[in-house]
């Protein structure tokens, strides 16, 4: 490990607690916007990623940018990519915080439970390079947590001997959560599905979707379609260091997918190699 002196400013940052804060203020946010007539208003605008941006993916992105806007006051150097405002220069480019605020903004404007703030910093430009990830479930109010080779944590408790893999008698995966759940993406994968998996479910956060790999609460999870870092940088690592397996099969290196705002590939996470592959070939 490198000499403390040696190590970017923002990487000694406390994470955290800035987390937890900006957690506190998208609370207020969605406090003041309880329902879905109130959530469903939009600003006009389209967001750095694509999407038509709701007045509270903005008000949420706001509270989240007030704690980068702090660390970075109190010395630490940084670039933010975000769902919303896209790349921010925060003084270096050596270390990348990824966020999205509200991963799920379906569902929030829809007044369903499942949402999340989703937060990554990485020392370097690909999945492989997260050193810290942060999930939000505002739904259930669990909070996420890993840090690179120090396993993974759920409400501050160290995730350690989750469960096994569960297969059913003739072989197929027990459960397994999908995303970019549109019909024409489900079509082409319904055969694959089939053949490997018993049971599905579409939670609508892919966050939240790959978090319950870490402590095995389902046994695969994948996207039917291409997923932006923003959506999926900080469960990644935190199904990783709760002993998943994790691949994005557009790439050769399975971790080779870039901490930007494109959408690039899919991603796959499973509780073995088996089925790792297993699922990998249903999107391949």
């Amino acid at each position: 490990m490198p000499p403390m002196s040696s190590v970017p400013s923002a990487l000694q940052a406390d994470w955290l607690t800035a987390c937890r804060a900006a957690v506190a203020g998208m609370r207020t946010v969605l406090h003041e916007h309880p329902t879905s007539r109130e959530r469903i208003v939009e600003t006009g605008d389209r967001g750095e990623g694509g999407d038509r941006t709701l007045v509270i993916d903005q008000q949420a992105e706001d509270a989240v940018f007030a704690q980068l806007d702090a660390l970075h006051d109190a010395g630490a150097r940084f670039q933010a990519i975000s769902e919303e405002r896209g790349v921010i220069d925060y003084g270096a480019e050596d270390v990348r915080v990824v966020i999205d605020p509200l991963d799920g903004s379906l569902n929030a404007k829809r007044g369903m439970r499942s949402y999340s703030l989703s937060i990554a910093v990485a020392d370097g430009p690909t999945m492989a390079d997260v050193v810290f990830g942060y999930v939000y479930d505002f739904g259930v109010g669990e909070e996420w947590t890993a840090r690179r080779g120090e396993g993974a944590y759920l409400d501050g408790h160290q995730l350690v001997h989750p469960p096994p893999e569960r297969r059913m008698d003739d072989g197929r995966l027990e459960l397994v959560t999908i995303e970019s759940s549109d019909p024409q993406y489900m079509g082409p994968a319904m055969e694959g599905l089939a053949r490997h998996v018993h049971r599905v479910r579409a939670i609508g956060s892919i966050a939240i979707s790959m978090c319950q790999l870490a402590p095995a609460r389902v046994d695969g999870m994948l996207t039917l379609w291409r997923t932006r870092a923003v959506d999926i940088a900080a469960a990644q690592l935190i199904a990783r260091e709760g002993g998943a397996h994790v691949a994005f099969p557009a790439f050769d290196e399975p971790l080779g997918a870039p901490l930007d705002l494109e959408p690039h590939s899919p991603v796959v996470g499973a509780r073995s190699a088996e089925g790792l592959a297993q699922l990998v070939s249903i999107v391949s």
